[in-house]
């Protein structure tokens, strides 16, 4: 009897391992200890392991491939179709992870190195101290609003009336604790600015160092954000099959409704990454409103679109089809060559 795949269902201390032959039944159901996962896997031969890409997947799977098996993560939402039973349970799920991971038209995720997980963790870490900055704002313009004092938009027109208010308390009623309090707010916040600055500045020195993300930087739109993350996130984007398919795992193309040959187009699918997705498109936009004389041809035809459609469309559209042209870079490791702007013949004079 020989296991040829094996389905791990992840946990924190019980893992349930369930082994299948070469005709896809299971044999074999194991409920293992955390220690005792790695010892298993070491006596078994070579075989293909399937395990959900959640929490700790990337570590079990650079684990466990070190002993010669193949590793496959899968979407838990691409797994959830082969559970046979209504029942949700670690068994169940281990059979249904050793399932889906021997279907042909199943979807994998690519295993992340240490130093893609290291690049993604500068990323999370500021993405979270970026939600506090904007916490922190909200309440101390809230305290501020409750004594008479409206600051304007921005950073710079919250610093400016926190100043101005602090340094005319008696204009506002913000003599004592008040003052006190606000004092202190406006030191974490400005202690949340430096913490992201600096952790800016690690991730841009990132980009700096990686010959991939030098390439990317070049596309007009794309910055150290954007490209550090993309290739934490997707490595060489080679197994996406084409830029098509890397912008729908982002979830930038149009979700489709469609029977009886009859085509219905909706809005994006906002699939995939929200936070790598939210970036290009947020260095779409600044694309656009930065394209005041056209001087790329693309933002250009975005600029055409914008006027036509709105800035949104506009904006991921053109961030749509910068995920398409990042795909070709990565995967071909080819360096970016703008299409030549076309030049469109003047019209004759009526005397010409």
């Amino acid at each position: 009897m020989k296991i040829t795949t094996i389905g791990i269902d992840l946990a924190k201390s019980v893992f349930a391992v369930s082994g299948a032959d070469a005709r896809g039944k299971v044999v074999m159901r194991w409920q293992l200890r955390r220690a005792q996962v790695l010892e298993l896997m070491a006596k078994l031969e070579p075989c293909v392991v399937g395990m959900e890409a959640c929490g700790g997947a990337h570590h079990w799977a650079r684990a466990i491939g070190k002993l010669g098996h193949e590793v496959r993560l899968m979407s838990p939402a691409l797994v959830r179709p082969y559970r046979t039973s209504p029942n949700k349970h670690d068994r169940n799920d281990a059979d249904a992870i050793c399932e889906a991971v021997r279907r042909p038209q199943m979807r994998y995720v690519e295993v992340k190195s240490v130093a893609q997980q290291e690049l993604l963790a500068l990323h999370r870490v500021r993405a979270q101290l970026m939600k506090q900055r904007i916490a922190q704002s909200n309440q101390l313009r809230a305290l501020l609003h409750e004594r008479g004092v409206v600051a304007r938009l921005g950073a710079k027109g919250l610093r400016t009336a926190l100043t101005d208010a602090l340094a005319h308390p008696e204009r506002n009623e913000l003599n004592g604790a008040m003052g006190e309090l606000l004092l202190e707010l406006s030191g974490w916040l400005r202690e949340s600015e430096q913490r992201i600055a600096a952790i800016t500045r690690r991730i841009e020195r990132a980009a700096r160092d990686d010959e991939r993300c030098a390439r990317l930087m070049k596309v007009p739109g794309v910055g150290p954000l954007s490209s550090t993350a993309l290739a934490a996130m997707v490595g060489n984007a080679r197994e996406f099959k084409s830029g098509r398919a890397l912008s729908a795992y982002l979830g930038l193309t149009p979700r489709q409704h469609s029977s009886g040959g009859k085509t219905v187009m909706l809005g994006i699918s906002k699939h995939g990454d929200r936070y790598l997705r939210t970036l290009l498109i947020h260095g779409a936009r600044s694309l656009l409103y930065r394209n005041h004389r056209g001087a790329h041809p693309r933002a250009a035809w975005a600029t055409r679109l914008m006027a036509r459609r709105g800035p949104n469309v506009a904006a991921v559209a053109l961030a749509n089809h910068n995920a398409r042209v990042l795909w070709a870079l990565l995967s071909r490791g080819s360096n970016y060559c703008p299409a030549p702007q076309r030049r469109f013949p003047s019209r004759p004079s009526n005397g010409g």
